[in-house]
């Protein structure tokens, strides 16, 4: 196999449209991205086939080989079209926990628009243009602080597994109601007999000391998102204000 087989999606030229009245005339990479972009968000990630996306644009699925090689380039693409739409500035602040909680933020609110990316199985890093942006302003907020290589990569995948983490968790749950209609309350609801249970079995005093204290009507997830960042935020001053 010719090693250009194995070549990031990056570095292969986009293939040119097929000349003349034929199915892949009028296609482009972006065009299908977009496209698998839009049904990922509307169907959920494995819904998002070669051949679903070919249905869509009204073209053949060896059209759409043509351009993208791979299921995997297709999703690599993906994540970094959509990595687009965070707005950051172009260089970090003099205030590195402003540029990480906005940062923060900007990825959440990123990922509830398009749940997919919750559910999608981490791998190997996009090194995609919109998110080698957001991986240098990222790694520039810390970087001014005199960390190794090791360091700089361990406290920021700290702060990124908290992020990433969280919204996962809070996808899981949204996509759990709509593929069940019982949404958090109503599993609670549903869920109260056998917690009483537990409760009065004694063996689990902390797990009954959580459910006494939690206030179910007042689990606000920004509030709670806010609280983790800023437990993390104070990790990563340990490290870089030391």
């Amino acid at each position: 196999m010719a090693d250009d087989e194995y070549a990031s999606i990056w570095m292969r030229p986009e293939a040119p449209a097929q000349q003349g009245p034929g199915p892949r005339r009028g296609q482009s990479r972006a065009g299908i991205t977009a496209a698998a972009v839009r049904i990922a968000d509307a169907e959920g990630l494995e819904r998002t086939s070669m051949r679903r996306i070919a249905a869509e644009l009204g073209t053949g699925v060896m059209t759409l080989y043509h351009y993208i090689p791979t299921r995997d380039d297709l999703v690599e693409l993906m994540v970094d079209h959509v990595a687009g739409e965070v707005e950051l500035p172009e260089q970090p602040s003099s205030d590195w926990r402003q540029d990480l909680t906005l940062t923060a933020h900007q990825r959440r609110a990123l990922w509830l628009r398009h749940p997919w990316l919750a559910t999608r199985t981490p791998g190997h890093p996009v090194w995609g243009p919109n998110t080698l942006r957001q991986q240098e302003f990222v790694l520039g907020t810390l970087g001014r602080f005199g960390l190794s290589v090791d360091e700089l990569l361990s406290v920021v995948g700290l702060f990124s597994g908290y992020v990433e983490g969280f919204i996962r968790n809070e996808v899981g749950w949204a996509e759990e109601a709509l593929r069940t209609k019982v949404d958090m309350q109503e599993w609670i609801r549903r869920a109260e007999p056998y917690a009483r249970h537990l409760v009065a079995s004694g063996d689990y005093p902390m797990f009954a000391r959580v459910l006494e204290e939690t206030d179910t009507q007042r689990l606000d997830p920004d509030a709670r998102f806010r609280f983790g960042l800023d437990r993390v935020l104070d990790s990563i001053a340990a490290t870089v204000e030391r």
